[in-house]
């Protein structure tokens, strides 16, 4: 029985090719009613981390059921499996190379297979180096269709799923150590220090840039400093995150995912 369910899309593929193109034809080719929505096609190239966390900020916006296919895959072709996992509130399609972590940090694995059974791809020869079109797209729209998880695959233990390695946020008492986990088009550079650590206290944010520390004052939005200056806030997706008020953050302090940031709780005197 169809159940129509909504099928998301995650890419690094850009909008100049027709690789997305390809993929929604893919889709229809199998049932041409299913809705599909861009979650976007502008992760940069091979940046698994940003992948992640783009579809872990995003995954809990759509309805339950929804099938997410995430492709950021620089290992295609290669013995990296091909997976698709149900979980709570969402199934997930793509590589098994950490891409999924994200969400999985917040939605427990149910279930998971590695997409094995050739009759749920788009061809029994996929491309070795078009799985977005040949199994990704194919097995998420039979799983969206109503074909049930079990059928596309051999299962595997959710526990073996890999996992992508980022710095752990730690939180004691007097503030909070962890990382910038992703930066914005418009170069602000988000933790993985959570909103939630700076409640009923002041507090700013210090890094450590080549042998300097910066401290960055803490506001609650981006034009409560002037023009040019950076800026610590609460970020939109639960985060707190570094910005410049008119410009951008990362071009100011050249940092990159990875890089450790301390909040630091500030008594008053």
């Amino acid at each position: 029985m169809s159940k129509n369910r909504i099928i998301t899309l995650l890419t690094d593929f850009g909008l100049s090719d027709v690789y997305v193109g390809v993929m929604k034809g893919a889709i229809a080719q199998i049932n041409p009613q299913l809705k599909v929505i861009d979650i976007t096609h502008q992760i940069p190239s091979q940046n698994i981390a940003a992948a992640r966390f783009c579809l872990m900020t995003a995954f809990a916006y759509f309805p339950p059921e929804t099938v997410h296919v995430a492709v950021v895959d620089p290992g295609v072709g290669s013995k990296r499996r091909p997976v698709a996992i149900k979980c709570a509130n969402c199934f997930l399609v793509g590589p098994d190379n950490g891409l999924f972590s994200g969400v999985l940090s917040r939605e427990s694995a149910i279930a998971s297979v590695e997409l094995t059974n050739s009759q749920y791809w788009r061809s029994p020869q996929p491309s070795s180096t078009f799985h977005g079109r040949d199994i990704f797209a194919a097995a998420g729209a039979h799983l969206a269709n109503g074909v049930a998880l079990e059928d596309l695959g051999e299962a595997i233990d959710p526990a073996s799923l890999v996992e992508l390695e980022i710095p752990n946020c730690a939180v004691t008492a007097t503030g909070a150590a962890g990382c910038i986990q992703y930066v914005d088009r418009f170069g602000n550079l988000i933790t993985n220090i959570p909103n939630n650590c700076i409640i009923g206290n002041n507090w700013s944010l210090t890094i450590s840039n080549s042998s300097d520390a910066i401290r960055i004052p803490s506001g609650k939005t981006y034009s409560d400093t002037e023009p040019g200056d950076l800026i610590a806030i609460t970020g939109s997706d639960g985060w707190l995150e570094i910005a410049v008020n008119g410009g951008s953050a990362q071009s100011v302090l050249k940092l990159e995912c990875g890089a450790i940031v301390q909040l630091l709780f500030e008594t008053n005197n």
